[in-house]
This record gives structure tokens, sequence and C-alpha cells, in this order.
């Protein structure tokens, strides 16, 4: 072959495998990945780009029981799953690594830890997706873009309802402004939340889920009570400065 032919096939072989690297890229699936462990403690909330991505199962992963540990393989999850999110934001967040992961059983894929979160005695991780709980294994629970997916390691069953707080985007300091809270049972279905504590707030919540909050700087305002998933953070702006990481 000419070695002339031979750069051109070189090259056009390059510009291929951009192409296809770029296009792999653009399809990722991107959404919101709250996981929030052992104690309430919140271990990652931001949005990840999911492309596909390699799991390694772990012998130790037995939160299912003696016997049930991983075999050690590795194993391919589709990046628009819910486990394929959870995985991609393991490979970029310090506190979500490593994965306890076990391939023990026919229906799929079993969560035991989050990097030091695990899975014991009753608890269990919890899926909801768009404040929804999930009826499928992380691995075969389908997302698309924009999607808000949340792994929470339950004390036990019933689950936890989660909170959800409803805030202006804007407000002026010093001035007081309304926000409310709601829970989320694992059905989907909302209520206003009594009794939640609000960054800021002068008080606890009320029985509409509504209490003040007067502030001074921009901050990010998350909601909390009892054992309760706490809510995502909402920034609300003073003026034209935001909180940071808004």
């Amino acid at each position: 072959m000419p070695s002339r032919m031979k750069s051109t096939v070189a090259a056009c072989s390059l510009v291929l495998c951009l192409a296809l690297a770029v296009a792999a890229t653009a399809s990722a699936t991107s959404a919101t990945l709250r996981v929030v462990g052992k104690g309430n403690v919140v271990l990652a909330e931001q949005l990840i780009k999911s492309p596909k991505v390699s799991v390694k199962t772990s012998p130790k992963a037995t939160c299912l029981g003696a016997g049930t540990g991983g075999s050690g393989k590795s194993v391919a999850l589709k990046g628009n799953t819910a486990l394929g999110l959870l995985a991609n934001g393991a490979k970029t967040i310090k506190q979500l690594s490593p994965l306890s992961l076990t391939d023990h059983f026919s229906f799929g894929l079993g969560l035991c830890g989050v990097g030091k979160s695990v899975a014991k005695g009753k608890a269990s991780w919890y899926l909801k997706i768009n404040h929804k709980g999930a009826t499928v294994g992380g691995e075969k629970a389908k997302i698309k873009t924009g999607d808000e997916v949340l792994w929470d390691l339950a004390p036990s069953y019933p689950y936890p309802e989660e909170l959800v707080l409803s805030a202006p985007q804007q407000a002026s300091a010093g001035v007081p402004f309304a926000v409310r809270v709601y829970a989320y049972n694992e059905k989907g279905q909302h209520k206003p939340m009594k009794g939640a504590t609000v960054t800021g707030a002068t008080g606890p919540t009320d029985a509409s889920g509504k209490v003040m909050v007067t502030l001074t700087e921009p901050t990010l305002l998350s909601a909390a009570i009892g054992d309760a998933i706490p809510s995502a953070q909402e920034p609300v702006c003073l003026g034209s400065q935001c909180p940071a990481g808004s």
C-alpha cells in the first residue's frame, strides 16, 4: 500500500475513533445523584454524566446473608440505570468509593456498601427515582437525563419518608420569606411536613409545612426531621450573589 494511502487510512481511522468517542460521551445520561449514608449523612448531591461503566463485585458483600458475597468478577452496567449512575459517581466522588456489590443472586446485583456506609442487620439501600421508590434492582432501574436518583441507607423497612424543600431562588438580605417542606412516601405521594427544621428558619415548620426564613448571606437551604431522609439543598441567592456550589 502506498505511504500516502496508509496515511490517509490512519487519519480516517483516527477521525472515526474520535467521532465514536464524542458520540458515546454525548449519549451518556446526565442525572442528579443523591446518596445519603449512615446517620443521614449526605455523601453526594450533584449532577453526574453516566456512560457505560464496569464495576467489580466483592466476596465481602454479604449484607444479604452469610455466603452471599460476590464472585469478585467485573460486571458491565448501562449508563442509563440507577446503579450505573452510582458507579460513575463513585469514580469521581471520594465518599462513594468503594462500592460493595454482590452478584450471588440470579435476580441481579445486590448493593451492600457505598464508601464507609455499609448495610448491616435490618439496614438496606433504598432507591428512589424522582421521589418514587424503584420496583426493580438498581442495574435494571432505567433513568433519563434530568432525573433525580436517590440512594439512601435506610435503617429498616418500612422505608423513611423523603423530605423535599420548596424555596424561592431569590431573596433580600434581612427580609423574611416563606419556605415549605413536604414528605414523600415510597409511592411518590406527598404531604406537608410539620416540625421539620430548616436552615435559617425562625422555628420548625407548621401544620402546612410552612416556616419563615431570614438570611443575611446567600445560603443552601435544607430540611431535616428525625429519621426522615433530609431534603436536597436548595440555593437561595441574595441579589446577584449566590451560594458557592449552586
